[in-house]
């Protein structure tokens, strides 16, 4: 309520002025358009810099930007790696690539990422990962992109949904073109760790006509990366107790075995020490192909009339292979009495040994893909003094997995695990006989073999929208006012079944022995991990495709049946914004009021079935309605010709994730783990604070430093609790470990911002910025993907026909989320990526790019940086590109 109080105040006082100045025919609420006008012959890195301060310092909220170049360059095949240099931004790379944006410290689903103002139907490729409301950066073609621009305070025009920021995707238009363009870039991509190459390339033809009333657009774009993810995991954690008797579903004691003298001893002193519940290696191979399309058409029959149709098709391809070799120690069935040999240091199980205790290899082939179709139209007639736009469009997208094809070998042998070097060394698997190179030592188990799964899903947009605006002479420039509907429905499908009576070692599946550098970059391997082997994931397919399969089913199991719901999503919204300008002071203020209206609907389980069977379950839809007034003012002060000052209070909301909103869960029949989701979650609500300094100290220069305080209600985390269901692969009803989601309370997120942009003699600049960012829940609980600390670093040098640039980036830990009971976070990590541009001639220039030339080592942990729950890395990647334009 305080921020709603001075918001209407600041209203009242703006008011005032009205009558002051002289008049000024457009919306100053949006950034200059003719920041986007230029051609796309390459003007210099310094004159796209230019351009980004232009849109920053003419917008009346506290926005960021990058131009056409900054995209288009560097880095060449990732828009959310440039966004490492806008303060306030960070990027997970949890693949070796950006694919999630977190702005001013929250969860990447709390951001909205717009194309043109509006929302494009995305689908995630990952067969753990569920329809969000996360925008996968990896599937945007930078090619395609103008100019980015990143609104850190809300505007009552633009859509709701977020409380970090809004990220609004401009793309280039004909009739801001020169009349005939024609530009693109053939390339050579080599990642070094995956030892693969791929050429790239990209194709934009533009042409209007000579009395710029009519053009058209038309771009493709092929981009193909085959990575390689080398890794270590522990799947869950669990207490030392259980290989003491601890275990209620077999509660074997290692001391009536194997475990006993100083064995004995540690673990009876140690019952509530904390293990990994399996440790292994991680083997996961990827081929990424995106074919991106695009049109776009503008015409103008009257001078007051402009007509528009654009078109976006994505048609991308991610089929994987996983394969991890890991050491169960936590089974309950094979290992809780097998321990022999125990170390304990701080409550952390940093060795222990076992005989005849259980491996597994896990091999996951998947058929994985997301293909998009979206299609807009949009009408404005610019009256002079007023303009109405009518604008419409729908987007429709389905990805996901396919199909998975998915065999477990087991093995019984004699073993060590050690993590006690952790987190400089993740840790070490040690085999009395080598088994982890010996692909006869693992077997299927008849009675459960594995599975084949498909789970995919689909995600549609259908909106629509008009807005009226006025303006006028005086202080008071221009008042707008709108509508927008929009209609949204995300699903998931999921169904499998087992595998059974296959008794079939992996030696069968065309094995060999890893590549020489597999586990590069890792301290503390041995030989018998560097050199474990791996099958062909084609070879298991046909075998199994020989074989007489079941067909699929939603009934086979409970994770199955619960994993396929639907969302539908109901969104009317009207605002009113006044724009104001008295000569040194400027802004906006407004509201936007949302009704917002969903049915969320899935599969539950009758009460005490086993869950088993069709009859177990019953399609149940939870329908929930709510509305939002959003309030928001922001205030520009010249102070001085070169120094602005910038203030703004919001009100804003952000809703669910669809997944979380929903009755979905999956389970985990070894480790008796699993997550799902709740329809009676709340939607995030924050009062936000923001207050800048922009001091424009030189041409093509700034100095500037924010600050921000958002008071977040109704925060989602997740939290996890026993649930009973049938075991599929044990053939009986067991507990398993469930996390879900649930509103945690309030919390909070403040904090600032530096940035430094300069152009220095001799060819020479730099850009530089630094964000810190405190985040707490309720209890001190951290938040989702804030980082403290981020800092990035871009030193350049142009002159000539040569162009150098780097970028070093660095983000501290951050909290990703709660799995199986344990808080899950990731180690800080850096990031380097350079570039090398030659311009042969105006028209056509040559640049050679490095991209994460540190080999950023990906270290997510559970609790303590003791407990490593995935340590990843994906190798470097060289990129050599032709780029022409005319």
């Amino acid at each position: 309520m305080g921020i709603r109080t001075f918001l209407v105040g600041t209203a009242s006082a703006i008011a005032l002025f009205s009558g002051a100045a002289h008049a000024q025919g457009s919306d100053a609420s949006a950034p200059d358009a003719d920041a986007n006008a230029s051609d796309i012959v390459v003007t210099g890195y310094r004159a796209s810099l230019a351009k980004a301060i232009d849109v920053k310092r003419n917008a009346d909220a506290i926005v960021d930007s990058i131009s056409a170049e900054d995209v288009g360059k560097f880095p060449n095949t990732n828009v959310a790696e440039a966004l490492t240099l806008v303060p306030g931004v960070t990027v997970d790379r949890q693949f070796g690539q950006g694919e999630k944006v977190s702005i001013l410290g929250t969860d990447p689903a709390l951001n909205r990422t717009l194309l043109d103002g509006q929302t494009v139907a995305s689908a995630d490729w990952f067969i753990l990962d569920s329809p969000g409301r996360t925008f996968n950066y990896a599937l945007l073609a930078p090619q395609l992109v103008g100019r980015v621009d990143v609104y850190k305070s809300p505007e009552p025009r633009i859509d709701e949904g977020s409380i970090g920021g809004t990220v609004n995707v401009v793309t280039r238009k004909p009739l801001e073109l020169k009349p005939f363009t024609m530009a693109g870039q053939l390339g050579y991509l080599y990642n070094d760790r995956s030892k693969k190459g791929d050429i790239q390339g990209s194709a934009l033809v533009s042409w209007h006509n000579e009395e710029g009333t009519f053009g058209i657009l038309a771009s493709f774009q092929r981009a193909k990366d085959r990575l390689r993810r080398d890794g270590v995991e522990t799947y869950g954690t669990m207490k030392a107790d259980q290989w003491a008797g601890g275990n209620a579903d077999n509660p074997v004691d290692s001391r009536d075995n194997g475990c006993v003298g100083e064995c004995a001893t540690t673990l009876s002193n140690n019952l509530d020490a904390i293990s990994p519940n399996a440790f292994g290696t991680s083997y996961f191979e990827q081929g990424r192909e995106r074919l991106t399309y695009s049109a776009t058409a503008q015409w103008k029959p009257v001078d007051e009339l402009t007509l528009e149709a654009s078109w976006l098709k994505i048609d991308a391809t991610y089929n994987n292979l996983n394969q991890s070799m890991y050491a169960f120690q936590g089974n309950t069935w094979n290992s809780l009495g097998a321990l022999t040999g125990l170390e304990v240091n701080n409550g952390i199980v940093t060795s222990a040994s076992f005989k005849n205790a259980l491996s597994v290899l896990d091999v996951q082939y998947r058929e994985a893909e997301m293909k998009s179709d979206t299609y807009r139209g949009k009408a404005r007639w610019d009256g002079g003094t007023w303009d109405l736009t009518v604008e419409g469009g729908l987007s429709d997208a389905d990805g996901g997995t396919k199909r998975q094809v998915f065999l477990e070998f087991l093995n019984w042998a004699d073993y060590t695990v050690n993590i006690g070097g952790a987190p400089k060394s993740p840790g070490s698997l040690s085999y009395a006989t080598d088994v982890q190179g010996n692909p006869n030592a693992f077997v299927t188990d008849p009675g459960w073999s594995g599975n084949t799964v498909t789970k995919p899903t689909s995600d549609k947009e259908r909106y629509g929208q008009a807005d009226l605006g006025f303006d006028f002479d005086g202080a008071l420039k221009r008042i707008q006012i709108g509508y927008k509907y929009r209609h949204h429905e995300t699903g998931q499908q999921y169904a499998g079944i087992a595998l059974n009576g296959l008794g079939v070692a992996a030696a069968q599946f065309d094995p060999k022995t890893v590549a020489g550098n597999y586990l590069r970059g890792f301290s503390g391997v041995n030989d018998q991990m560097t050199d474990r082997f791996i099958i062909s994931g084609p070879s298991m397919v046909d075998y199994l495709e020989g074989q007489t399969l079941p067909t699929p089913s939603i009934f086979a199991a409970a994770e199955f049946t619960a994993g396929n719901w639907n969302i539908q999503e109901d969104i009317n919204a009207v605002y009113a914004q006044a724009n104001f300008d008295t000569g040194t002071l400027r802004g906006n203020f407004g509201v936007r009021y949302v009704n917002t209206k969903t049915d969320s609907a899935g599969y539950v389980c009758n009460a005490g079935a086993p869950c088993n069977s069709a009859a177990d379950w019953t399609w149940q839809t939870t329908k929930r309605s709510y509305d939002n007034w959003l309030p928001s003012a922001n205030i520009a002060w010249t102070a001085q010709q070169d120094l602005i000052l910038r203030f703004s209070a919001a009100k804003v909301m952000s809703r669910p994730n669809y997944a979380d909103m929903t009755n979905y869960f999956w389970l985990s029949d070894t480790v008796l783990t699993g997550g799902g989701g709740n329809p009676n979650l709340k939607p995030y609500t924050s009062g936000n604070l923001n207050a800048s300094v922009e001091w424009y100290f030189k041409q093509g220069s700034i100095l500037s430093a924010e600050v921000f305080y958002k008071d977040i209600s109704n925060y989602i985390l997740q939290k996890t609790a026993p649930e009973s269901y049938f075991n599929q692969s044990q053939g009986r009803v067991t507990t398993y470990q469930i996390s879900r989601p649930y509103n945690a309370g309030s919390a909070e997120v403040k904090g600032f911002a530096v940035a430094y942009q300069q152009n220095l003699p001799y060819g020479f600049g730099i850009l530089a910025n630094y964000t810190y960012s405190d985040g707490s829940g309720e209890g001190g609980q951290a938040l989702p993907y804030n980082s403290k600390h981020q800092a990035s670093v871009s030193p350049f040098f142009e002159s000539g026909p040569v162009a150098l640039r780097a970028t070093y980036t660095w983000r501290s830990k951050y909290f990703t989320g709660i799995d199986r009971g344990d808080n899950m976070f990731v180690r800080d990590s850096d990031n380097l990526d350079v570039s090398a541009t030659y311009n042969v001639t105006p028209q056509i220039g040559i640049t050679l790019s490095g991209m994460n030339l540190t080999d950023a080592e990906y270290y997510a942990y559970a609790n303590t940086t003791a407990l490593p729950r995935g340590v990843y890395r994906s190798g470097r990647k060289f990129l050599a590109t032709v780029n022409f334009n005319y």
